[in-house]
């Protein structure tokens, strides 16, 4: 039997949010790698050996994904969101590079999910509807000095931005000290949104003047957007909803 690894995204939390293709890998695995609250998403079957694991063994646990594809096993490594933002994906492929050499002969490949920063924006409209980034406010794996430099040049540029992992019990102060970069750099009233268990029953979404959030709105289960200063708030009797506009004057 010829082993692989597929590395697949489930989605920011509803089951009905994880694609077809990635059912599909899940359904043919023999074996499933990944975060432990990720892999308690995936039903137990008799043919199928889940193998959980702690939030900071990323290249420990797809090294051991490759190994088992090695033996022949039909490996899935699964993330929450899209494997390929903030996750997984990269991990494999880095233990690829720096791995055994019959690794990179493996059968590997990348299947796109639906990302937390996605479903957010959905939720309330269409704030990523013109150019934005993403910003992974950890400093685990990066230095804060990099974080608030990445912060400052994109709102001078002015995107629309996306925030993950905005604030932990191990890092409380992280998102005080963006917002603080964030306010000084584009010192308006646009929206900030906070998006909680988004996709899931208990989803909450709340839209902030940026000059009026407090980092105790956000924690590590909140998606965090940033309007630009074209993001437009429609009101009316339901929800607001948030879009910015495509096209930018000249």
């Amino acid at each position: 039997m010829s082993g692989s690894v597929i590395i697949v995204g489930i989605g920011p939390g509803n089951d009905a949010l994880i694609t077809p293709e990635a059912q599909t890998a899940i359904a043919q695995a023999t074996d499933v790698v990944g975060y432990i609250p990720y892999v308690e998403r995936i039903s137990a079957r008799e043919s199928l050996t889940k193998h959980a694991s702690d939030n900071r063994v990323e290249i420990d646990r797809s090294r051991h994904a490759l190994e088992m594809a090695s033996e022949g096993k039909r490996v899935v490594v699964v993330s929450s969101g899209d494997p390929g933002v903030f996750a997984m994906a990269a991990a494999v492929l880095e233990a690829v590079e720096h791995g055994e050499a019959h690794w990179r002969n493996l059968d590997i490949q990348v299947l796109p999910g639906i990302t937390a920063m996605l479903a957010a924006s959905a939720a309330c409209g269409a704030p990523l509807g013109h150019d934005f980034c993403a910003i992974n406010l950890s400093d685990n794996m990066k230095p804060w000095a990099l974080i608030e430099k990445r912060l400052r040049l994109a709102a001078e540029a002015d995107f629309a931005m996306a925030f993950y992992n905005p604030r932990s019990k191990s890092r409380p102060e992280g998102f005080g000290k963006a917002l603080k970069a964030l306010q000084e750099a584009c010192g308006d009233d646009r929206p900030m949104i906070f998006a909680r268990n988004v996709s899931r029953p208990d989803q909450t979404i709340k839209i902030v003047p940026l000059t009026e959030v407090t980092e105790d709105m956000a924690d590590m289960r909140t998606v965090v957007l940033l309007g630009s200063s074209q993001t437009r708030i429609i009101e009316r009797d339901d929800a607001p909803l948030v879009y910015t506009p495509r096209s930018v004057a000249g």
